[in-house]
Parts: structure tokens; sequence; C-alpha cells
């Protein structure tokens, strides 16, 4: 699978190690303790319509935003056909990431996270499946006329 999608792998392992830094810091040198962040929201809460968005929702959201790219990556790497391999995978990467936190300072492992990291691996592998169902409908229709003419397939991912 790597081998065929060197681009891509590099790519995905590049992305999970930005995942990593960003879930596996300590809190105190975490990118989201910053006083940017803090600004911002601030800043954003300021705004009429968005006075619902406190920091708990805007973290919740966060989340979900920084798994929608592993959901994706994850559903090239794998393919198509078993894009619940893709979420299976994520969810495990997930609970993984909460329960290393346990032993991280100021870091709180939150089952909420699980849910939020893993609704947005699923958006990612829809949005895949929607991105690659054209190319996946060719291949599915040209498998279909090989097997009905007898003519040799060959290996597709």
């Amino acid at each position: 699978m790597f081998h065929r999608h060197p681009f891509l792998s590099l790519t995905t392992f590049a992305y999970l190690g930005f995942v990593g830094w960003v879930t596996l810091t300590p809190i105190s040198s975490a990118p989201t303790a910053s006083e940017l962040v803090m600004k911002v929201l601030a800043r954003l809460q300021g705004v009429e319509e968005l006075d619902w968005l406190t920091y708990g929702r805007a973290e919740f959201l966060a989340n979900v935003a920084l798994f929608v790219p592993v959901g994706l990556f994850l559903l090239l790497l794998v393919g198509t056909r078993l894009w619940w391999l893709a979420g299976f995978g994520a969810f495990v990467m997930t609970s993984a990431i909460e329960t290393l936190q346990r032993s991280i300072p100021g870091r709180v492992p939150d089952e909420r996270d699980i849910l939020a990291n893993t609704a947005g691996a699923l958006i990612g592998i829809v949005v895949g499946l929607v991105l690659t169902f054209p190319a996946s409908h060719r291949r599915a229709a040209a498998r279909r006329r090989r097997a009905q003419t007898g003519a040799p397939s060959r290996s597709t991912a």
C-alpha cells in the first residue's frame, strides 16, 4: 500500500506527525494553549451570531476538523472498498491518543474527544468516498465487463 502511493504515504505520515504534535505534547507547549487562540476566540465571541461559541465548543469543533484529513488520507491509502478499515483505524488512533494523554503533564483525556475525532475522520471518509465515487464506479463497471467477457482481470486498489 505505501510503496504504491509514496507521495500520499509521505503526506499522511507528515499530517499524522502534526496530529501527534498537537495532541501529545505537554499542555504548556501545546499550540492550543497560546494567547493567540484565546484572543481569536474572544474576538469571535464578540460577534453576536457567534456568542454561542464557548471554549469547549470551539475545542470540540477543532477536534472534529483536525481529524477530517486523517479519515480522508486513511481512506485513500486503504481504498474505497475498505472504507470501514479507515474508520476503524481512526477510532483506534484517537483511542490511543486519549490513553497516552493520561501520562502527559497537563493533558486531560476526554471521551468526547474520541467522539469528536472519530466523527471528524468519518466526515473525511465520506468526503473521500464522494470525491472518488466516479473513479470507483468506472473501475467496478470495468470489472463487471471483464467478468462477463471472461477477460483476465488485473489487480486494482
